[in-house]
């Protein structure tokens, strides 16, 4: 059959349409070969041209700004099988430091360390010498609510940072039941000392421990004596630590 086609393709149309192939079509082989740093066309929207069929959906991936990305696609085992929190899940409260059924049985103990080292520790030349040392003042070199009523954990901190915790040492400070009375502050002070150690350089670590105006830390140690449990359970906080800046707490926890 022959066919007079003009060549402005205004006046004369063939009598069957041809074949539908345009550079964007996802289907055209001349697209998919001769473009392929162009984009698909994707609009499903615009109606099909007669005898065309509709082509099918393209599975396109997904990414943060879809729509349709979930919130929190973070899984969690539980019993080996995937588990996929939706927040109606009941989270388990993080394990504290002290129970407070025990504060009831532990503030005695405190007191009674608190009394000790007033009382007597303050006064021998052990703990006068060794306070010199480290640049603290005691209690009876103080004026005011210090004097009869100090807070031991600045002490604490002070033998932590300078590797002056030994149990001979906080024997002497607290007394023999100084495990019962500050044995958990010791423990929490520990962790801390590692934490900053960790988010800061020397001078940063240094200047948290400095007690101002004028007893700055003298010098600064590795944590005394650190067990492999500690560091575990330390590493443990310190995860729990880095979802907490990125508010994967409640019912967005990993755990």
């Amino acid at each position: 059959m022959h066919m007079n086609l003009s060549p402005c393709g205004k006046d004369s149309r063939p009598t069957s349409p041809p074949p539908y192939v345009e550079f964007h079509d996802p289907f055209s082989a001349a697209s998919l070969a001769y473009q392929p740093q162009k984009s698909l066309c994707l609009n499903m929207d615009t109606e099909t041209s007669a005898g065309r069929p509709e082509p099918p959906a393209l599975a396109v991936p997904m990414t943060p700004s879809s729509p349709s990305w979930p919130v929190h696609p973070d899984p969690c085992q539980f019993q080996d099988q995937p588990f996929m929190r939706t927040g109606t899940e009941e989270v388990p409260e993080p394990a504290s430091d002290l129970c407070p059924d025990l504060l009831d049985s532990w503030y005695p103990r405190y007191l009674a360390c608190t009394q000790f080292f007033v009382s007597y520790a303050q006064h021998t030349p052990t703990v006068q010498s060794l306070a010199a040392f480290l640049n603290i003042r005691l209690p009876c070199q103080q004026s005011g609510a210090q004097a009869t009523h100090p807070s031991l954990r600045a002490y604490i901190r002070r033998l932590i940072v300078t590797a002056q915790d030994s149990p001979e040492v906080l024997g002497a400070f607290f007394g023999e039941d100084w495990v019962g009375g500050v044995g958990s502050i010791v423990k929490q002070e520990r962790v801390n000392y590692l934490f900053t150690a960790k988010s800061g350089g020397w001078a940063s670590t240094k200047a948290a421990y400095d007690i101002l105006p004028d007893e700055q830390t003298p010098f600064l140690r590795p944590l005394r004596a650190a067990a492999e449990e500690e560091l575990r359970e330390a590493e443990a906080r310190w995860s729990e630590w880095l979802a907490m800046e990125d508010w994967m707490v409640g019912p967005r926890s990993p755990w």
